[in-house]
Parts: structure tokens; sequence; C-alpha cells
């Protein structure tokens, strides 16, 4: 009884699993006949039966960049780019999107040692960190044996000398999988929908205009508590109020 209720709970995963290859197939079929909102919506019950993959918010990202929403572009590839920022693909049409958009802003500079640490921390998926993290720290552990039990001075100095790099690149590859997955875990980035915002000076309506920020602009939401408002941080530094319909979180 119990091996017929194993096999049946394997026939039914692998049942789902190619019905779910199908409908990715499909997709792939609608977009290359060039059915773009049919693909949209194929992604979309894809990713609200599987979860978040970022080829498939990639695949999204193409079909609203072909049907020219160009916000829904954007939201799409940045979504992939924080599952798989390592992708050049993903970066590359997300560049071209978000040349698209209105506003084109110029980051404020930053320390370059900032830039540095988040373009490495990016420039991998987590599963490749985290890899990297396990291979590092067994050739570590190889490295501290040969230095504890060879009796050759040059063969003890490079396992010492082994054991220490790659000591340091097991912390890095830990780090930058862990900030990757803080990224994803604490959504703090979200991207303009609306055609055109009036950025407030406070959570009203009635409050001062500051300036009016357009559709595909991605911002950093530094005050989320508000029911119907969220205090952003524009790319160049400005910071204000915009209604929550206004923008849809990464």
């Amino acid at each position: 009884m119990k091996k017929i209720l194993i096999l049946s709970c394997i026939l039914m995963q692998l049942s789902c699993s190619m019905a779910l290859a199908a409908t990715k197939a499909e997709a792939d079929k609608l977009y290359g006949k060039e059915h773009y909102r049919e693909a949209a919506e194929c992604y979309q019950t894809i990713l609200k039966q599987q979860g978040e993959a970022a080829e498939i918010y990639y695949n999204l990202g193409n079909c609203y960049y072909k049907l020219d929403e160009i916000p829904q572009a954007v939201l799409n590839y940045e979504r992939a780019s924080l599952l798989d920022p390592g992708d050049a693909d993903i970066r590359a049409n997300l560049a071209l999107a978000r040349g698209k958009t209105i506003d084109k802003v110029v980051p404020p500079s930053e320390m370059f040692f900032v830039t540095w640490w988040r373009d490495m921390t990016r420039c991998m998926s987590i599963d490749a960190w985290m890899t990297l993290g396990i291979v590092a720290f067994v050739l570590m552990l190889a490295g501290l044996l040969m230095y504890m039990f060879l009796t050759s001075l040059a063969l003890r100095k490079c396992g010492f000398y082994g054991a220490v790099a790659m000591l340091v690149l097991t912390l890095v590859a830990n780090l930058s999988a862990i900030s990757q997955h803080a990224d994803q875990v604490h959504r703090s980035t979200a991207i303009i929908m609306a055609p055109a915002v009036t950025v407030k000076s406070s959570p009203s309506q009635t409050s001062t205009d500051l300036f009016l920020i357009h559709e595909g602009s991605k911002v950093v939401i530094l005050d989320a508590t508000m029911r119907d408002w969220m205090e952003v941080q524009f790319e160049e530094g400005k910071q204000g109020w915009v209604p929550v319909s206004a923008l849809e979180v990464i």
C-alpha cells in the first residue's frame, strides 16, 4: 500500500512538471508567433503556478517590451535581474527598456569601493555564489590538511597560503550570497507605473508639490508604513511621497 502511495505521488509530480513545462513551451510558441499579449498572460500564469523565476520574468519583460509597455518591461527585467544579476542578456535588455523612459537621471557619485562591492556581488546568482563558497571551503580544508600532515616544506607552504586564499574566497562568496538573499527577501525598490506622478512633500494630496516623475523610473522605498502613501528616494537623490497606487514593488 505504501509503495502504491509513493508511486502515485511520483506520478503526480511528474505530470505536474510536464504540464508546467508544456505551459512554458506554449508561451514560447506564442512569443515566436508574435502573439505577445497571449504569451505575456501565459508567462504570468507560470509565475503564479511555479513561483518566481528569472527566465520567466525575462521572457515576460520581452513581451511587454514588444508591446511597447515600457514600465511593465522595466519592472519584469528588474525582477529578473534581482534573481539573476549576473545574466548579461537581462542587464542589456533592462538598459534598452530604461533608455525608453522619459526621465533620464544621473545617479549621485559614490565611493569607488561601494560600487566595486555591489558590482562584484551581482556578477553571479545566489546559487553560483553558494556553489563557489562550498568548493572554496572544501579546498580550504584540503589546504589545511596539506599544511598539517605533509612533510615537504614547499607543499606545506602551498597548503597554508592556499587555505588562506580559499578562506577569503569562502567569506566573499557567503557575504555575496547573503547580500543577494537580503535584496530578494526585503524588496526595497519599486518602479513608477503611472504615466506621471506629482511627488509630494508629505503624505497628503494637499501638501506641497515637489516635482514630477514619469513611468518607468526606479525608486528606493524609505517609508512604507502609511496605508496609501510611500516615501521614496529617486536615483538622483531627491526624496518625496507618492501614492502607493502609482508604483509597484520589484
